[in-house]
């Protein structure tokens, strides 16, 4: 059986991936009875009284909810929710693994920005944050940002700022391996959605001094018409020479090209264009912008994709649980962009200067330093920019 086939047997053997389990006993009547009726009720009457109360009584500081409508599900597009629901499972499986926080999916039948909006606001009682997954852009923007501002939990949509985070990780060990300034460094990112918009924003406010945005209909500039109010945002902070034209164009004399896009629409021609010893981060799946082994060829001295058969694999597993153990820990109300940044550069400083190679520059999934550093780092950003709630 190939990998495909595996999978869905493990899937129809189990019923699924994930099960409610008990953190206390109910074996007798004692134990049901504080469990219960009659012992429930003056927890429920302490939180009556002082409403922080549910962070002490209850599961709701450890209680994140990874919602979905289904509309952009991995490299499957707009397959609804009930057929993302196996994703939305495996990321609950994901955040009690590497980060011991508890999670339950929720797909949600419906695609209209405001009902989603509503009924994660609804759900909030019982949650400690929010994950938003696969919702198309740019939706999902609008609604991460309204329910930022809304909300005193916090919400993070995985696909723009986890994949930004390990990138920025990527880009700075790059810069430390091969001795390059960011501040001189013209990055070219394809693809200008969710991930993009949010890779733009992330590497800009580490400090890189040039880039280009480009989506499928060529390098976002002002005289393109039609911009929605994402590629709006991209452009005040890209592109400063307001230059024209497709991907080819964008990437003569860049240093980095960040692809999260389409496969094989990146050339052996195009990488040789671009300056001495690039950075090729091709992380379309299943297929690259570029296979490794051409961009090898051509010239591209690190290279990192979204796949986990190449070395320096860009998987947000190493971001969002360390992101939303330290964020619960500290009883954060929200993830800032300071805490995103202090995350990237946690993710980055687990790998030595030392030990650091062009087949390594982004450290394991299953490295058990990642999620303590990226908690300790995204807590104590939480603390020093004051966005914790009062205990």
């Amino acid at each position: 059986m190939d990998i495909y086939e595996k999978s869905l047997k493990m899937h129809e053997d189990n019923k699924g991936k994930i099960e409610m389990v008990s953190k206390v006993k109910v074996s007798n009547k004692d134990e049901l009875s504080l469990a219960y009726s009659p012992g429930v009720a003056e927890p429920c009457r302490k939180i009556a009284e002082d409403e922080k109360n549910i962070y002490k009584y209850t599961s709701k500081g450890n209680m994140v909810a990874v919602i979905t409508d289904g509309s952009a599900v991995l490299g499957l597009g707009n397959i609804g929710p009930k057929a993302a629901l196996p994703v939305m499972e495996g990321k609950s499986i994901l955040f009690k693994k590497f980060g011991n926080v508890d999670s339950f999916p929720l797909c949600l039948d419906t695609q209209d920005t405001e009902e989603i909006i509503n009924i994660c606001k609804n759900l909030t009682p019982s949650l400690g944050g929010i994950n938003l997954e696969d919702i198309s852009a740019p939706r999902c923007v609008e609604i991460e940002r309204r329910l930022k501002e809304e909300l005193d939990i916090p919400v993070f949509h995985d696909d723009q700022h986890g994949t930004a985070i390990i990138v920025t990780a990527a880009l700075l060990n790059a810069c430390k391996l091969t001795g390059k300034n960011p501040k001189e460094l013209k990055v070219v990112v394809s693809g200008a959605g969710a991930a993009g918009s949010s890779i733009v924003r992330m590497i800009h406010n580490y400090g890189v001094g040039d880039i280009i945005s480009v989506d499928i209909d060529g390098i976002i500039n002002s005289k393109r018409e039609n911009l929605d109010f994402l590629q709006k945002e991209i452009l005040e902070i890209t592109n400063k020479e307001d230059i024209e034209g497709d991907l080819s164009v964008a990437m003569k004399n860049a240093d980095a090209f960040i692809g999260v896009s389409a496969g094989n629409i990146v050339s052996q021609e195009m990488i040789k264009s671009m300056n001495d010893n690039p950075f090729v981060f091709a992380m379309a799946n299943p297929v690259p912008e570029i296979m490794p082994e051409e961009a090898k060829k051509a010239g591209a001295r690190i290279i990192g994709t979204g796949r986990s058969d190449y070395p320096n694999q860009i998987n947000n597993v190493l971001a969002f649980p360390g992101i939303f153990r330290g964020a619960l820990d500290v009883g954060a109300k929200k993830i800032n962009e300071e805490m995103k940044l202090a995350a990237a550069y946690a993710i980055a400083s687990v790998i030595d200067e030392k030990e650091l190679r062009e087949d390594y520059i982004v450290p394991s999934p299953f490295d058990e330093r990642v999620v303590q550093a990226v908690a300790e780092a995204v807590a104590q950003k939480a603390v020093e920019t004051g966005v914790v709630r009062e205990k």
